[in-house]
């Protein structure tokens, strides 16, 4: 039997939301690779501040864009009306 190749498209947004996690993590001693080596409770309180840390930097890079996108726009020439 033949094995269908699947490709994986993920959402940069969310690659982006793992590497934070794995950052916070990672100041924390551990991994996402290493966590299931920690006490459940101590592993939900780990895995949901890290995503509430990957949430907040994602939320600042939104901020960051969209203030870029404001000052980008406020820059251009407004079209002449005839």
């Amino acid at each position: 039997m033949r094995e269908r190749a699947e490709t994986s498209i993920e959402d940069p947004e969310a690659s982006l939301e793992r590497a934070f996690i794995e950052e916070y993590l990672q100041e924390r001693g551990c991994s996402l690779s290493t966590i299931g080596t920690k006490p459940a409770a101590e592993q939900r309180l780990l895995l949901t501040q890290a995503s509430q840390y990957a949430l907040g930097r994602l939320a600042e890079i939104d901020a960051r864009a969209s203030y870029v996108h404001q000052i980008h726009d406020a820059n251009q020439p407004k079209p002449r009306k005839h």
